[in-house]
């Protein structure tokens, strides 16, 4: 199950707001934003939702004041699925509601689940395919944690006495190892540092439960554990325990970076992501934090709301940010403190997601920030001048190009048209020493393609230059541009290449038996000393 939107009046903090084109594809939905700007609000809007299972009337005729933002007028919720359908909830007197008559819809987790010490000696009975230990209000307290410990310790033992030809050993093999390799893609595989599970002993004697750890050569109590730890474990363990009932299920869960450092967010995400919510689910989850949002700002499979900085008393739509978009760090870490977390670094903002491969490079005293496009990224560096920019070519000519760096002085344009011209360069493939890459028959093929393709490029190159954020100034902007023209007819690659785009009109299966990749085309020595000769421009 996958939301594709959501809409809602008069609902705690907003007046009228809509959530919109949440891809079918998003298995991650991380909300951003500042603290009170609503984030969790849209966590009350499921859990109401939920509650919908087992009640006739909407749950906010017993919560009027926690949920209605201005009690004289009607809540509506909507929630819209992709497979088409949708929960539509009011309050109003005679109006209809309808809703997805399912029980696992919903799986919610409050931030509010931190158990510092086992205490618990009680059995309490749960029902946990109707999920009935769950907190009425997103500002209860949540103690399932316990209770996943009595559900998976009372199965070891039931399976202990019914199960045949299987030992103890491999049992609780079972249901350690799966937590343990969670473990170790979080922490690490440094066994000093990395955390192991090695027993869970269930409330016996009128005694709490007791559950153990290895950290290098020492055996640690859960109660000894570090808040993090604690954290990572019981998110892991409620997993464990209940994933199995919730297939086709909305998950959210408030502060799943309590208490948690940088990489350990970032990991902690990938892993439950990746391994421990059902493919055909949705997680959505509140930050701010750094880690979490450099994992959904890499992961295909999700997507990032921004709640910051908006006013919701009147009506707002909010859309999936751009994920490259400078200003979504800046909810994580604030413009001041990136440059002093970089004094004496040079901050270069690049097009795209480019960064990435930029800092690969590991050049002295340089980190790379990727932005959405040439348009932010040359009004990035002109706001702001502590700023650094190195912007693709695309179609500017040589003048127009000297002019801007002259301008700019904190702004360097590729002499190539785009940073795969760097990448695809045949001087770069050269430089791998591949067997099978013969380099003249590669670059007839660039201009076999190059010239294919002239009539098209010719009217991208107008349409494109119309959108170029620098030429709006005229004392920039060349009105003669035979120059680009001239070069794209030529034969000689060392004049057109600088203008012919190897990201979007060369076709790259003439290359797909080299298996080139990214990552490995921006390690040859040949690419780093390109870009450190670019970059060395730079004041």
């Amino acid at each position: 199950m996958k939301i594709a939107g959501v809409e809602l009046k008069n609902f705690k903090r907003f007046t009228d707001l809509k959530i919109s084109d949440i891809p079918e594809n998003a298995k991650l939905v991380l909300m951003t934003g500042v603290n009170g700007s609503g984030k969790s609000c849209i966590f009350d809007v499921f859990e109401a939702s939920s509650l919908m299972k087992e009640r006739e009337s909407f749950a906010l005729d017993e919560n009027k004041d926690y949920y209605g933002k201005n009690n004289n007028l009607p809540i509506n919720v909507k929630i819209n699925f992709h497979n088409n359908e949708f929960i539509n909830l009011t309050n109003k007197s005679g109006a209809n509601i309808e809703i997805i008559e399912r029980v696992n819809l919903f799986y919610g987790r409050s931030s509010l689940r931190q158990v510092p010490q086992l205490r618990r000696i009680i059995d309490k009975k749960i029902d946990f395919i109707k999920d009935s230990d769950r907190p009425r209000l997103y500002i209860n307290r949540d103690e399932r944690f316990e209770n996943d410990i009595d559900k998976i310790t009372k199965i070891f033992l039931k399976e202990v006495y019914t199960l045949k030809g299987i030992t103890v050993d491999e049992l609780a093999s079972k249901y350690i190892s799966k937590i343990n390799e969670g473990f170790k893609r979080i922490f690490g595989e440094n066994e000093s540092t990395n955390l192991s599970l090695i027993s869970i002993i269930p409330s016996l004697e009128g005694k709490p439960p007791e559950i153990k750890f290895k950290k290098g050569i020492s055996e640690i109590h859960y109660d000894l554990l570090s808040s993090g730890e604690k954290e990572i474990f019981n998110i892991l363990l409620n997993l464990f325990s209940r994933t199995e009932i919730y297939q086709d299920t909305i998950y959210f869960i408030d502060e799943l970076d309590l208490h948690l450092n940088t990489n350990l967010q970032y990991t902690l995400l990938k892993e439950i992501i990746e391994n421990w919510i059902p493919e055909n689910c949705q997680l959505w989850t509140a930050s701010h934090s750094f880690g979490f949002i450099e994992y959904a700002r890499d992961s295909k499979q999700a997507i990032i709301l921004d709640f910051d900085e908006r006013n919701f008393d009147i009506p707002q739509i909010i859309y999936p940010s751009i994920k490259n978009k400078l200003d979504i760090f800046e909810i994580a870490i604030p413009k001041e403190t990136i440059f002093k977390l970089f004094a004496n670094k040079k901050i270069i903002l690049c097009e795209n997601l480019n960064d990435k491969f930029f800092n690969l490079l590991n050049i002295k005293d340089t980190v790379f920030v990727g932005v959405k496009n040439s348009r932010d990224l040359f009004l990035s560096i002109k706001k702001d001048k502590k700023y650094f920019g190195l912007r693709d070519r695309d179609f500017l000519t040589d003048n127009e190009k000297s002019k801007i760096e002259k301008k700019y002085p904190n702004y360097i344009i590729l002499d190539f048209y785009c940073f795969e011209n760097y990448l695809y360069h045949p001087d770069n493939i050269e430089s791998l020493n591949l067997h099978n890459f013969n380099k003249q028959e590669y670059i007839n093929e660039i201009r076999r393609q190059k010239n294919e393709k002239y009539d098209e490029i010719l009217l991208n190159l107008k349409l494109s230059r119309n959108t170029y954020e620098e030429l709006k100034d005229e004392k920039i902007k060349d009105k003669d541009i035979t120059s680009i023209t001239n070069s794209l007819k030529s034969k000689h690659i060392n004049i057109f290449y600088s203008f012919f785009n190897m990201k979007d009109k060369f076709n790259k299966k003439y290359l797909q038996n080299l298996e080139l990749n990214t990552e490995k085309l921006v390690k040859t020595v040949w690419f780093e000393d390109m870009i450190k000769m670019i970059i060395t421009q730079l004041p």
